[in-house]
């Protein structure tokens, strides 16, 4: 064999090894052979760094770069949250500010005070009233929300037929796009003169044994202003829900039922668990509406600044309602007061927007369907 075949001969078996990933011997011999087949091979075809030892390549180095796209979306999205976070701060401070002179007058009591006379030649205001209404109402309002909302959302993605599911989807989304003027009218018109012989019969029936039953007049309660306001609620809970239950993966739906679970064990036990976050989510995004809700409880209460623990008897008022009718009113320190009922409005449902999220980010759809 002529010396110009040999480093043929050895880059060509130095190839195949390679290739194949064959272990070599790790004598001394078997390195000089490798090290002279190395040398034979171009530049291109040789080895990074560590490529003595192992015999193999180096380590790749993967690159990624942002297209023009990805870094409008990534600064559009910053841009967006950003300046939503910055409205929430402004308002705050706006309210803040306005308030100043009503909190500096009232001081505590501005908590604990129901009477309502912040431009009377001794002010005397506060907001214990109005935050009792709006929380009672919005409980009411919520009791009623809940149960309809996880019913529908769960009947019209496992119970439905297919043929249907796209109309009541379509009819959800339709029902919450309707402004709250139409549903309040409906209410005082319709609804509460509905309920008023059954309210009637409730009150004879259970106001002796139930105290929150009794009433002296019914119609005008805190009680109805919370259904009225539950109508609004339902349909933007339940879309919420009715997505977020949809998400669901099928195929663990099917193994539960070819395990042997009925068509409602299958539900309770993937399907709500895997939409619990969304279940919570959709339900305080109702609240939030329940809670601001102006145009209903001021059609059907009649509105008093006192705290009407009583739901099915006349009267009470909420933080909407006072803004609502108060304000065209409301003087200089009127003014001021009604800033200070409307921040400490914020500061609730900012409060129970913000547990609300605590809640749900402990419990992450799917998180109850993981093995």
């Amino acid at each position: 064999m002529g010396p110009n075949r040999a480093p043929f001969r050895l880059r060509a078996a130095f190839t195949c090894a390679y290739r194949r990933g064959q272990r070599r011997p790790r004598t001394l011999s078997g390195m000089r052979t490798r090290a002279r087949a190395r040398s034979a091979l171009p530049a291109g075809e040789r080895g990074g760094a560590g490529a003595g030892s192992t015999g193999g390549p180096g380590p790749r180095k993967i690159s990624a770069r942002l297209t023009r796209g990805d870094r409008l979306y990534h600064a559009t999205a910053t841009a967006g949250a950003g300046a939503t976070l910055a409205l929430i701060v402004l308002i705050g401070l706006f309210l803040l500010i306005k308030a100043l002179p009503a909190l500096r007058e009232a001081g505590w009591s501005f908590l604990t005070t129901k009477e309502w006379s912040p431009d009377a030649e001794r002010p005397r205001f506060g907001v214990a009233a109005m935050m009792a209404g709006t929380l009672v109402s919005a409980v009411v309002a919520m009791a009623v929300t809940f149960p309809v909302s996880v019913s529908t959302a769960v009947f019209i993605n496992e119970y439905a037929p297919r043929r249907l599911r796209r109309p009541l989807t379509s009819l959800i989304d339709l029902m919450a796009a309707i402004p709250s003027l139409i549903f309040a009218m409906w209410g005082l018109f319709v609804l509460v003169p509905f309920l008023v012989p059954l309210e009637q019969w409730a009150v004879d029936r259970f106001g002796g044994a139930l105290p929150f039953m009794r009433a002296t007049a019914i119609g005008a309660s805190l009680g109805n202003a919370g259904l009225v306001i539950s109508l609004m609620t339902i349909p933007i809970a339940t879309s919420i829900i009715r997505e977020v239950l949809a998400q669901v993966p099928r195929h663990e739906c099917e193994g539960a039922l070819a395990l042997g679970a009925t068509r409602w064990g299958m539900i309770r036990t993937v399907v709500l668990p895997f939409g619990r976050g969304g279940i919570i989510g959709g339900s305080m995004l109702g609240l939030g509406r329940a809670l601001g809700e102006t145009l209903a409880a001021t059609l059907i209460l009649s509105l008093t600044f006192e705290i009407k623990p009583r739901v099915l008897e006349n009267g009470g008022i909420t933080v909407a309602s006072a803004l609502a009718v108060q304000f065209k009113d409301a003087q200089t320190m009127g003014l001021s007061a009604l800033m200070a009922a409307g921040l400490a409005l914020f500061v609730v449902t900012f409060a129970i927007n913000f547990l609300a999220a605590i809640v749900v980010s402990r419990s992450r759809s799917g998180a109850g369907v993981e093995a």
